[in-house]
């Protein structure tokens, strides 16, 4: 191995590039259509970078179109399995998704685990890149809240990965993925996290991680027990899913 890349330090992005991902994940949350073109004439920014820093986020424009997201060769894919099933019932459906959180000197990745009956949030955890290992402790942690019938989630390598699978798989929890034309199945936790950046990512412009992680075991706490939700005829996620939230006892 060469020296060089033995004592190889990556290098952080530039203060430009941060504001840019800010930028660009503010104008998603209100245009989740726009696609780098777009992006790239609304920023006044060369196409090609807009669409690596798009990649470092993982968004991509909402519209129904083949390969919404791609699994790492030789992950398993599952057919979606819930379209026209009427959701009833807590522990009926959890899903998942990834989020980009910017902060003041660079950012982090958020996943969680949502009850799409209730729209409780079961679990959460933070980390600096997108490997699968963060998205499997959500995943456990949820699991103390009992196991839902069906596991939905996008055909991102996290959550195509064999380890990630294997929980699912030995709790016999029927697996669902979107698929081709499904761009809006994760509409629910979508909608957490334009809620989660509107009420308390952007106004608060965290400076550290320990920082971030309290902010968010603080909202979460709020979002299942004292935020009211219109679709919900404004009970809150724990009047239907009356179980006690995870406390998070430490930082990343």
């Amino acid at each position: 191995m060469p020296r060089s890349t033995y004592y190889y330090q990556p290098r952080p992005e530039s203060a430009e590039n941060l504001r840019l991902l800010r930028r660009l994940d503010e104008l998603y949350m209100d245009c989740p259509f726009f696609g780098s073109r777009r992006m790239a004439v609304t920023l006044e920014v060369n196409r090609k970078r807009i669409q690596r820093l798009m990649r470092i986020l993982g968004i991509e424009a909402l519209y129904p179109k083949p390969n919404l997201s791609r699994p790492a060769p030789g992950h398993e894919v599952y057919p979606y399995l819930l379209r026209g099933v009427a959701i009833e019932r807590p522990n009926q459906v959890w899903s998942t998704d990834i989020t980009y959180v910017p902060m003041q000197g660079g950012f982090l990745y958020l996943v969680a685990v949502m009850d799409w009956f209730s729209r409780f949030v079961l679990s959460w955890e933070l980390s600096n890149t997108m490997e699968a290992g963060f998205c499997l402790a959500a995943l456990e942690a949820a699991f103390r809240f009992g196991q839902p019938e069906i596991w939905n989630s996008d055909q991102g390598s996290q959550f195509t990965a064999a380890d990630f699978l294997a929980p699912l798989k030995k709790r016999g929890v029927s697996i669902s993925m979107d698929g081709r034309g499904r761009a809006l199945d994760n509409v629910f936790i979508e909608r957490l996290w334009r809620s989660l950046k509107y009420e308390l990512i952007y106004p608060g412009d965290f400076a550290s991680g320990a920082e971030l992680f309290h902010a968010l075991d603080h909202y979460f706490r709020f979002y299942n027990h004292r935020r009211p939700h219109q679709a919900l005829g404004y009970r809150t996620p724990a009047d239907l899913f009356p179980r006690r939230p995870i406390r998070k006892t430490s930082s990343p």
